[in-house]
């Protein structure tokens, strides 16, 4: 039966309308996809030397052994975001003579072939080859390690499927998951409750007792099995049929009213960002990319480099700027045919977009003053590149709007979503970030830094300026290429 099912699979692929579309885009994602492979590689061979020469009279896996509960950690927080369910068509299946279980299996056993369970093999075997030519533990000891370390792998993705199931539809839920695990890491690095301490004694314990391997196959089993039941519950044509039920939910947006001919368009914007998956979670996205600048600032490396400082800037206040703009107008990709057939100044409709984007950046940058604390320059940069960001980067982002023909399914979640992404997605962040840095990096070198940030600043003040002249310039822009882009909108992709 499961020869049946790689069939249908294989004939699904290249049989699907949307094969075609997009190679450029595939053939970057398979380029990444053989970069990780190769770093992974490289990892797995060159972490028993370095951890050699950075911690010397220490054995490498006993400190490896130490840390494997971070990476676990780690682990499942990147898939979480990352990985996507594995699914298949199971729709016409369930009116033939198929045994679900059957089915059910090959979903769950899919995903072992994911490149997410390919990453860890990369840096286990070539780490565990290693002890064993060093002739540090038994060779058998270290086979059963390598395979342990392999079932942890697994458990975290199986332990994934059963949290998204959970929490994909309310992140806010998962992120006391995430406090939590930050409160561990805290309580470790500060000595108070030394985690990685235990997690070395057990996994030591198993390189001298190798039948403890049992332990993490009976816990995979057991995730497994919850998969199976959880799947098995819902295999059924009802469940695919039966539309969702919510208790309908108003808010009042009638203090949009002052923003004056843009209202309704705002009004528009801000329902479709509450209502639908995918834009909400931008929101969560941007709020939690404002921790970047701890792991930059707080990283001695990059004192000396203020130029790097001007590219987290533009990302931390911009964040929710880019996410959101680089898919105007797709966004309204389901009724923009409805919008256009009505007597609608077409720059009425992008004021209304540069609006929502402008308070995103002034609330972004305004949450980002507590960086003070890293130093007055750093709080300059930041709203230097908040200012670049409204004048210069959310023109250029409509301006690249006018050219997606790609629509958007508002209900999907944005991770590992490529729906709706092109060309565009990928030329508009090259100026959008790399521009104001050289342009920073280019006077800090000639003159100094100060001259710098006010260059950076006076740019967006100059571009604040010409908002008027620019949104009409862009607005031709979109008028001419208006029914290109219907037509882009009605073309359905699998």
């Amino acid at each position: 039966m499961f020869k049946h099912f790689i069939n249908l699979e294989l004939k699904a692929f290249f049989r699907s309308a949307s094969v075609g579309k997009s190679i450029g885009l595939k053939i970057l994602m398979g380029f990444l996809v053989v970069y990780f492979l190769l770093v992974f590689l490289v990892l797995g061979i060159a972490l028993y030397p370095m951890l050699e020469k950075v911690f010397p009279g220490q054995k490498p896996l006993t400190i490896v052994n130490s840390f494997v509960i971070f990476w676990l950690a780690f682990e499942l927080v990147f898939r979480f975001f990352m990985q996507s369910l594995p699914v298949m068509n199971i729709k016409p299946l369930l009116v033939l003579p198929i045994k679900k279980e059957s089915v059910i299996h090959f979903v769950l056993l899919k995903s072992l072939i994911s490149i997410y369970n390919i990453f860890p093999l990369l840096v286990i075997i070539p780490f565990g080859v290693f002890n064993i030519i060093k002739g540090n533990d038994g060779t058998l000891n270290m086979i059963v390690w390598m395979f342990g370390m392999y079932i942890l792998a697994l458990i975290v993705n199986y332990a994934n499927f059963l949290i998204k199931k959970k929490f994909a539809e309310n992140i806010k839920a998962f992120l006391p998951f995430v406090v939590l695990g930050m409160v561990f890491f805290g309580l470790d690095y500060f000595g108070v409750f030394k985690i990685t301490t235990l997690s070395g004694v057990v996994l030591d314990t198993l390189v001298l007792q190798p039948i403890l391997v049992l332990v993490p196959i009976l816990i995979l089993a057991g995730f497994y099995f919850l998969n199976f039941k959880y799947l098995k519950n819902n295999f059924y044509l009802d469940n695919s049929l039966q539309s969702k039920v919510e208790e309908a939910k108003t808010s009042d947006l009638s203090w949009t009213k002052r923003f004056g001919e843009i209202a309704p368009f705002l009004q528009l914007d801000l329902k479709m960002i509450w209502r639908n998956k995918r834009p909400k979670t931008t929101i969560w996205i941007s709020l939690i990319f404002l921790a970047y600048g701890l792991m930059i600032y707080t990283n001695p490396t990059y004192k000396d480099t203020p130029a790097f400082s001007v590219l987290v800037g533009i990302l931390m206040t911009g964040v929710f700027m880019i996410n959101y703009g680089q898919f105007v107008p797709s966004w309204d990709s389901n009724y923009y045919g409805m919008m256009m057939s009505q007597n609608i100044p077409m720059k009425q409709y992008l004021a209304s977009k540069a609006g929502l984007m402008s308070v995103s950046v002034v609330i972004l940058a305004i949450l980002s003053t507590p960086y003070l604390y890293f130093g007055w320059n750093v709080l300059a940069i930041n709203l230097a590149c908040a200012t670049y960001n409204l004048g210069v980067n959310i023109p250029v982002l409509l301006f690249a709007g006018s050219f997606n023909k790609k629509r958007i399914d508002l209900e999907k979640s944005p991770f590992m979503n490529y729906q709706g992404t092109g060309a565009t997605q990928w030329i508009v962040g090259l100026p959008l970030m790399l521009i104001p840095t050289l342009i920073f990096y280019g006077i800090y070198k000639l003159i100094n830094a100060e001259v710098a940030i006010i260059v950076i600043a006076t740019i967006g003040v100059i571009g604040l300026v010409l908002r008027n002249y620019l949104l009409n310039t862009i607005a031709a822009g979109y008028t001419k290429r208006k029914y290109a882009t219907i037509n882009g909108f009605k073309q359905q992709e699998n």
